[in-house]
């Protein structure tokens, strides 16, 4: 018996405009993230913010494909994307000054995707 994976609605629309974007604004991190916005969830990535804290410096601009977890501290602002987010992640992102956005945002503020890293 074969699996199907089944895919939201919003995770297809997500991806559907990624791609039209990096299209359009010729960014291929805006299709690398739609790719991986369409892998199963179980291969998402969880990152906890005191990882997002070692990797990131103050002002830096991230995308997780996946779900960022409040566990740890956060010493600097950051801007923010994700597929999810807890409320004691998001609560310790804004506590530093730091910005959480969704994709649209993300895309709108950084059309050509420069200065945007993908961690996850």
């Amino acid at each position: 018996m074969a699996i199907i994976q089944m895919t939201n609605a919003v995770v297809l629309l997500m991806a559907k405009e990624l791609k039209e974007a990096s299209k359009k604004n010729k960014a291929p991190i805006w299709s690398r993230l739609a790719e991986l916005a369409l892998k199963p969830s179980s291969a998402r990535r969880t990152v906890n913010v005191s990882q997002i804290d070692r990797l990131t410096k103050d002002g830096d601009v991230i995308i997780v494909p996946g779900k960022v977890l409040g566990t740890g501290g956060m010493s600097h602002k950051i801007t923010l994307c994700s597929f999810s987010i807890s409320n004691s992640g998001a609560q310790k992102i804004l506590d530093q000054g730091g910005k959480i956005l969704n994709y649209s945002e993300l895309i709108k503020n950084h059309p050509t995707g420069k200065g945007v890293t993908i961690i996850g």
